[in-house]
């Protein structure tokens, strides 16, 4: 099993804010201004700015300042991370849940051979 350490941890804590995770939805889908990642935001371009700090201190995000011009950008290796974290988890649980289907009948509303 990897060592993932605390910076998992940090991502998720980040992540765990639905702000971050819009931010993180719009970053997937390329390099955007800080200014254009506040627009759909009803809040400060202050607190725009601490939710982007926190993005970039657990690495998820970061930015580039060119001219008066700052560039977000996700750090896509960050975010495979967390996905392989969450599909190692996923796995076993699948595999639980397909064996309790193997108990269960097809059909809800029939019993069970045994129950009869």
């Amino acid at each position: 099993m990897p060592n993932y350490g605390g910076s998992l941890d940090r991502v998720f804590q980040a992540l765990a804010d639905g702000t971050r995770r819009a931010m993180v939805e719009r970053l997937v889908r390329g390099p955007v201004s800080v200014s254009e990642l506040a627009r759909p935001l009803e809040m400060s371009l202050s607190a725009v700015m601490q939710h982007i700090q926190v993005l970039e201190a657990c690495g998820l995000v970061s930015s580039e300042k060119i001219g008066r011009v700052r560039t977000c950008r996700i750090e896509p290796d960050v975010l495979r991370t967390a996905e392989g974290w969450l599909a190692e988890q996923r796995t076993p649980w699948e595999r639980r849940l397909d064996r309790l289907g193997d108990h269960l009948p097809d059909d809800p509303g029939t019993p069970e051979r045994g129950n009869l």
